[in-house]
């Protein structure tokens, strides 16, 4: 009897541990997909560019405008400026799984040893995103942050949706000869700037643009070169030729002449804006002519030291800042702590009686960035970075502030990020992340 029950034995052993290997299979298999499901709500292939592309878009906006910053509250320290470009930004995802059942035996009390299956299951999720950086502080950066902005650059900036004022009290030194704050466009002055009548004229052509009295166009205008001359034999090669020069060959009734057409950038007034005591505020601190219907636009055409009382003048001359004079003029809009102008770390500006002055005057309702000492970044701060032990902050509430931020922002990319610089890159891996075993 006994050998027949251990002959039983032998072989239903083998049939029961193979259906306890198929049930502990089964329910590993329904913890492993119940776990998979979790994870990979974490999300690869098409739902990883969902979860992470505006993650990064995010990422790079902020750190650009806390970099920008940055960099004009060291130009208000009088400290040089530096900058990173992120030039390359690659992100590989990787996902691997595995499930093994491990065997091993139990004795048992009646049966002797049973065999049964221990499950083993990992997954494992890696990102590696690789950023590439690039140096801006060679020596083209260097050039393009010192070259004045252009005149078109200038017309074209004045007819984009910023006000009129906002532009030219950025990008202006001064307008026939009256000062823009000019001494704000490097490191801070000892004496204070000469700008009063500069601003009051530019508000006033912004009150005449709000009431559409002025408008900015362009004029194309038209001047011979050479000719009238006669029939020339090689007609068609000397069109061609003025073509390449960007001029233009034209048969008249006196003979060919050569012609070179530009854009005169012109001011239309309106009739209307002669009875507005605005243009008048506007002729005054200029030098305009109250009579003229339009004005032209041009740069360094009008020589310095002009008589203020002399004929009244039908144009208006520019003198640009480069971006780097725009940066300097704007950090004085920033709040420094009173424990850093006694210790010397920042430059002060005095009146003619040794009072300070107030850069509120020359910055109101352009530019104003908040200081304020606390461990953590200010709770209403649009853009805040952390320098010298202080937060530096432009409040999310101030529009003016932003606005003109934005518009140094968009033409410093402009400006300088037009090109490739040729600086060696610095590449850093941030390595494997996001390892789950289970």
């Amino acid at each position: 009897m006994s050998g027949h029950k251990y002959a039983k034995t032998d072989v239903d052993t083998p049939w029961r541990s193979l259906r306890s290997l198929r049930q502990v299979l089964a329910l590993a298999g329904l913890s492993i997909l119940a776990f998979l499901g979790a994870c990979l709500g974490c999300g690869f292939g098409p739902r990883s560019l969902v979860q992470t592309r505006l993650q990064y878009n995010e990422a790079v906006k902020t750190t650009s405008e806390e970099q920008f910053l940055l960099n004009i509250v060291r130009l208000r320290y009088t400290d040089t400026p530096s900058s990173l470009a992120i030039s390359n930004i690659a992100d590989q995802q990787e996902l691997a799984s595995e499930l093994q059942a491990i065997p091993f035996f139990l004795a048992g009390a009646a049966d002797g040893f049973r065999s049964q299956a221990l499950p083993q299951a990992s997954l494992s999720r890696a990102s590696r995103p690789t950023l590439s950086y690039t140096p801006l502080d060679d020596e083209e950066y260097t050039r393009r942050l010192f070259t004045p902005i252009s005149l078109n650059g200038a017309f074209y900036l004045s007819r984009t949706t910023w006000p009129i004022a906002t532009v030219f009290r950025l990008y202006l030194e001064n307008l026939n000869w009256v000062s823009n704050a000019e001494t704000a466009s490097g490191p801070t002055p000892k004496c204070a700037p000469d700008y009063a009548q500069f601003l009051e004229g530019i508000c006033a052509l912004q009150e005449l643009q709000d009431a559409q009295l002025v408008q900015l166009f362009i004029d194309q205008q038209e001047e011979i070169l050479a000719g009238p001359f006669p029939d020339p034999p090689n007609a068609s090669d000397l069109a061609i030729k003025a073509v390449e020069m960007e001029l233009e060959v034209r048969k008249e009734p006196q003979g060919f002449c050569l012609i070179r057409k530009t854009n005169q950038p012109m001011l239309a007034i309106d009739p209307r804006a002669k009875l507005n005591t605005a243009w008048d505020t506007f002729c005054r601190c200029f030098h305009v002519d109250p009579e003229v219907s339009t004005l032209k636009i041009t740069t360094e055409e009008l020589p310095p030291f002009s008589d203020p009382n002399g004929p009244r003048l039908e144009l208006l001359d520019l003198e640009t800042r480069s971006l780097l004079q725009a940066l300097f003029f704007v950090s004085h809009g920033i709040d420094v702590p009173k424990e850093h102008i006694v210790a010397g770390k920042v430059p002060m500006t005095c009146n003619p009686d040794g009072t300070s002055f107030d850069w509120r005057q020359v910055m109101d309702g352009l530019f104003h960035v908040h200081c304020v000492k606390s461990k953590r970044r200010p709770e209403e701060a649009y853009v805040a970075v952390r320098y010298e032990d202080y937060w530096y902050y432009i409040d999310h509430r101030d529009r003016d502030t932003k606005a003109t931020f934005a518009l140094l922002l968009e033409v410093s990319r402009l400006e300088l990020q037009s090109y490739e610089s040729e600086a060696p890159l610095l590449t850093i891996p941030l390595g494997r992340y996001g390892q789950i075993r289970k």
